[in-house]
């Protein structure tokens, strides 16, 4: 079967949405760091509908920081692909030109910051995950003793990281007489704007404080939440949309019909018409980033661990299971009690649609790619919230349950004896304390200071209640622990 690519894009079915205007007439306006899924399903299809109005300034440069198996995928076809909205029987399939082309930055990194630092470049996106940063979670210092950060501080010729790029082109923007862009991150991280300010800020001062206090004062590093469910792509998936289209995407994904991006009305320079696109533009992002994060995030997390632990495969798997949902529910009873809804946010009705979107059988997303990187994603989905409600005297067994079940996770094995990888920045320091007694693997887990803040790892009684957590996880397995407390 033919691949898709510009000169085959003509034979799609009427049914696939397409590009309403002459790709060679874009001007690359977003250049893109961390070019994975997430942005081709959700940031993309946002500048795919500003292109589309007319507006060709927003062709993306994509950029992968570490391999080049995305711009392998990409580069045979043009840089088009497919994104695939599914629910129930559903499908709707929209054709992406808005990529223009994909750099591997240790490929090239000298390329990269020049798409970066080019007049036409309004705006640098990243979605590099939390570990991208090269922040110290419990410190918000740099990471000085990371290898890639490390070379980024001794020069900045041929920049490593996220921030030793962007540093790298705001210098030579301002050498060359031109404003900052605008860097937006879209990684699920509260404050993610602030955090990655104070990288970038961080790192201009260790080289120049000219340059930092440059980017201080004329940059802009909004906040942002972003919210679609993007599973991996499958070899199922490809197969399937082929026999559909008529065509071969390799670089297809596939998605749910909801997306929402919010994103803090503070920008340098030009932008699109987001508001126009269906983004969100606010004062205060706080708010619905918090909600997100406690709710959907919180509950993915749970059941990744006690889904994963159970050998229960997908998320619409668990929450079909009677206890599977209660189990969430009960979560959400405990996370919302900390939340400060903004205007415009119904908490229950939210509620109702995050449910609707984990039972979509059609979007088949796994508990092992949601149990990936666990001690970055903890502190702001499940410790935060408990913080708060310990700090007002309130229970928190379900959040309780589901921090037990990550500290079970490291062991990397689940209840029917099957070993796995734990996939976790932190695994190899993890695994030292996964295995000991219930109370000495808790006590250990608790004292990695990059995951839980002092308050917590001091709290007497939190601590019984994380070992009486575990202790049932090992001895009872997960689903029985579910069906025991939730059925």
């Amino acid at each position: 079967m033919s691949r898709l690519s510009d000169a085959t894009a003509s034979a799609l079915p009427a049914s696939v949405a397409r590009p309403g205007y002459d790709r060679h007439a874009v001007r690359t306006g977003v250049v893109h760091l961390g070019l994975g899924a997430f942005h081709k399903a959700h940031q993309a299809v946002t500048y795919e509908a500003a292109l589309n109005s007319g507006d060709l300034r927003w062709g993306i440069l994509g950029a992968s920081l570490r391999s080049a198996g995305v711009r392998d995928q990409l580069a045979p076809q043009d840089n088009l692909y497919t994104v695939t909205a599914r629910e129930g029987a559903d499908e709707r399939t929209q054709l992406i030109g808005a990529l223009q082309g994909v750099l591997v930055a240790p490929e090239d990194p000298a390329a990269l910051v020049a798409a970066m630092a080019a007049a036409d470049t309004h705006l640098v996106t990243l979605t590099v995950t939390e570990k991208g940063y090269k922040l110290d979670p419990a410190t918000g210092a740099l990471l000085r003793e990371d290898a890639d950060l490390a070379a980024d501080l001794a020069s900045l010729d041929r920049p490593r990281t996220a921030p030793g790029l962007i540093v790298a082109a705001l210098a030579r923007r301002r050498a060359a007489g031109l404003d900052p862009f605008t860097t937006v991150s879209c990684d699920n991280l509260p404050h993610n704007g602030r955090r990655l300010r104070a990288a970038v800020l961080a790192l201009a001062a260790h080289h120049d404080e000219h340059l930092r206090d440059w980017i201080d004062a004329r940059g802009a590093f909004p906040e942002t939440m972003v919210d679609r469910i993007v599973p991996a792509t499958e070899a199922t998936d490809t197969a399937a949309l082929a026999a559909r289209i008529g065509l071969t995407d390799h670089a297809m994904v596939k998605t749910e019909p909801f997306s929402q991006w919010v994103i803090e009305d503070r920008f340098v320079g030009e932008r699109p018409d987001f508001g126009a696109f269906g983004a969100q533009l606010t004062g205060s992002v706080a708010p619905w980033e918090d909600a997100k994060l406690r709710l959907l995030n919180g509950a993915h997390s749970g059941i990744a661990y006690l889904g994963g632990l159970a050998g229960i495969e997908f998320v619409h798997q668990f929450v079909a299971i009677p206890s599977g949902r209660a189990f969430v529910e009960a979560l959400w009873d405990e996370s919302a009690e900390t939340l400060s809804p903004p205007a415009g946010l119904d908490v229950p009705a939210y509620r109702t649609a995050l449910m609707g979107r984990f039972a979509n059988s059609a979007l088949n997303h796994r508990t092992r790619q949601i149990a990936m990187d666990g001690s970055q994603k903890l502190p702001q989905r499940l410790l935060a919230p408990i913080l708060a409600r310990l700090e007002r005297d309130q229970p928190v067994e379900t959040l309780a349950l589901a921090v037990a079940a990550w500290m079970r996770w490291q062991e990397a094995r689940d209840d029917a004896g099957n070993g796995f990888k734990v996939d976790d920045p932190l695994a190899a320091l993890t695994a030292r304390h996964a295995s000991l007694p219930a109370d000495d693997a808790v006590g250990g887990l608790l004292s990695i200071d990059a995951i839980f803040p002092p308050r917590l790892a001091e709290h007497a009684a939190f601590r019984r209640l994380l070992t009486a957590s575990l202790s049932a996880l090992r001895a009872e397995g997960a689903q029985a622990v579910i069906d025991r407390h939730y059925g």
